[in-house]
């Protein structure tokens, strides 16, 4: 088999096989030293003797000693203790309070809050997965379209991949052997521009058609405050 077909085989079991449900870290690994035992074969060699194997232990050993991948743990780290002090679910209550006079304020919520969540965490899978948990279910209680919905979602979440710092620009620094910081202020602008594009599609979609993202209730945009601070703005706020 040509060198061209076999790339094209082992391109097509990675998806069939990702598409069966095997983990994607173990289906590359056991498909590059397949394939990579199958190109590097020679007879005349003992089995053992192949050079996958060398360039397997190589690859392994050039990875652990990459200071630059020593900051995705720490991204995920730094995630995962956000996600337990449920600070993103007072962020989205806080965001919706400040944008509740905007159309569809949920969905900009949304989207603001997967923007700066892409940056503390810089992955995309757990954007998707956590805000899917917070603002699906409130923007579906409150009547707005499921296409809306879930394309608020899945849109803001792949917000964590280009807005700096981003776990998918350190690898690509690492792999192609760039300098992160220069792919970061690269990256800075059309991130954040690409954030702006979704919120000016999602309100001009929502002023011409109303029907996918109905107003709040009153009691939905009002902060609930402690006793003791209305007690402290009775007293002495503005009196009418």
């Amino acid at each position: 088999m040509s060198d061209p077909a076999l790339g094209l085989l082992m391109l097509s079991l990675i998806i069939v096989v990702i598409m069966l449900g095997f983990p994607t870290a173990f289906t590359l690994m056991g498909l590059g030293m397949v394939f990579g035992f199958t190109a590097f074969y020679d007879p005349s060699m003992p089995w053992f003797e192949n050079k996958v194997f060398n360039l397997m232990v190589q690859r392994t050993f050039g990875a652990m000693t990459n200071d630059v991948l020593l900051s995705i743990p720490l991204f995920v780290l730094m995630g995962y203790i956000m996600e337990r002090g449920a600070l993103v679910d007072k962020m989205f209550h806080s965001v919706q309070l400040a944008f509740r006079r905007l159309p569809a304020s949920l969905a900009v919520t949304t989207l603001l809050v997967c923007a700066f969540w892409g940056i503390a965490s810089g992955i995309v899978g757990a954007v998707v997965v956590l805000m899917g948990v917070i603002a699906m279910r409130p923007m579906l209680n409150a009547g707005y379209d499921v296409r809306l919905a879930s394309g608020v979602i899945t849109a803001g979440g792949t917000l964590g991949i280009l807005i700096p710092p981003s776990v998918m620009i350190i690898v690509y620094a690492a792999v192609a052997g760039q300098s992160v910081v220069k792919l970061y202020a690269a990256a800075m602008f059309p991130g954040f521009f690409l954030a702006f594009l979704y919120l000016v599609y999602v309100i001009g979609w929502v002023l011409i058609d109303p029907k996918v993202a109905p107003k709040l209730p009153e009691d939905k945009v009002r902060a609930h405050v402690r006793p003791w601070v209305q007690h402290v703005a009775n007293q002495y706020g503005p009196r009418h």
